[in-house]
């Protein structure tokens, strides 16, 4: 039996669809996040976004891309932290990486250019305040990762938020 071009685009077409999204962890000198305030939502995040997979990107050139759209730096990224599979809900699964953008200085800070049409603002913060400003799984994500940092070890695996059973 031969497959042809069109049983493959079949076969493609009816696979399940999973999204995918990167962001980086920022950090001052004095351990404290940098968080963004979006518009589209009530609850802060960090600088990221979707992999567009289209173009070919790669999680690390997206986590990058998002850096610099939403904040205007160009930070080359250091490890991946953690790998978050997410269950979808009223969307299909996603699958999450975290990487070290790593600690900055107050110079690249008050270099820091919002994109208006995505955000309201940005801040540091520490690990408590910034836990009360995130959605739950991404505080779950965030802490996994930081976790990481924190042992020297990663990149670490979760699902929802938590590593697996």
């Amino acid at each position: 039996m031969t497959t042809t071009d069109d049983d493959y685009a079949t076969y493609i077409a009816g696979l399940p669809r999973v999204l995918a999204g990167a962001a980086a962890i920022f950090r001052d000198t004095e351990g404290r996040l940098l968080l963004v305030e979006p518009n589209y939502r009530d609850t802060w995040v960090l600088p990221g976004g979707t992999i567009e997979s289209d173009t070919g990107e790669s999680p690390r050139q997206a986590a990058r891309r998002e850096t610099i759209e939403e904040i205007g730096l160009d930070v080359e990224l250091g490890p991946l932290l953690a790998v978050d599979w997410v269950h979808g809900k009223a969307r299909p699964p996603l699958v999450s990486y975290l990487f070290d953008g790593g600690v900055l200085d107050a110079a690249r800070f008050a270099a820091i250019r919002l994109q208006e049409e995505e955000l309201l603002s940005w801040r540091l913060v520490h690990w408590d305040e910034a836990e009360t400003l995130m959605a739950e799984d991404l505080r779950l994500r965030v802490r996994g990762a930081l976790d990481a940092l924190e042992r020297g070890r990663g990149p670490v695996e979760l699902e929802d938020g938590l590593p697996p059973a």
